[in-house]
């Protein structure tokens, strides 16, 4: 039984595999290395513009913390991200600059 010709295959179908998943990748660096996140994606599209700072920031402390940034599925998702300064809240320059991302 020749074995190569299967293996050819299921070379090729991992090689595209991988070239797909590499499509949804997103590369950060920062100083402590590098962060590679892969994504397939949720189904979730937003409609609209970004909710207004205010509209998040319901207790108007002036932040956003995570339970606050829940009410906002993308924030939510990226809270760890947008909190630039990692002090466990999202100011609104912070979120700001998150918006303005493309």
């Amino acid at each position: 039984m020749n074995l190569m010709p299967r293996c050819f295959a299921l070379f090729g179908i991992l090689a595209m595999s991988a070239t797909a998943m590499a499509q949804n990748d997103n590369t950060y660096r920062s100083d402590d290395g590098l962060l590679i996140i892969r994504s397939a994606g949720t189904g979730y599209t937003p409609s609209g513009p970004a909710p207004d700072f205010a509209q998040l920031d319901t207790n108007g402390d002036g932040s956003i913390d995570s339970s606050e940034a829940a009410g906002y599925r993308l924030l939510a998702n990226d809270y760890r991200m947008a909190d630039s300064n990692h002090d466990g809240k999202v100011s609104r320059r912070e979120y700001e600059r998150w918006v303005a991302l493309p």
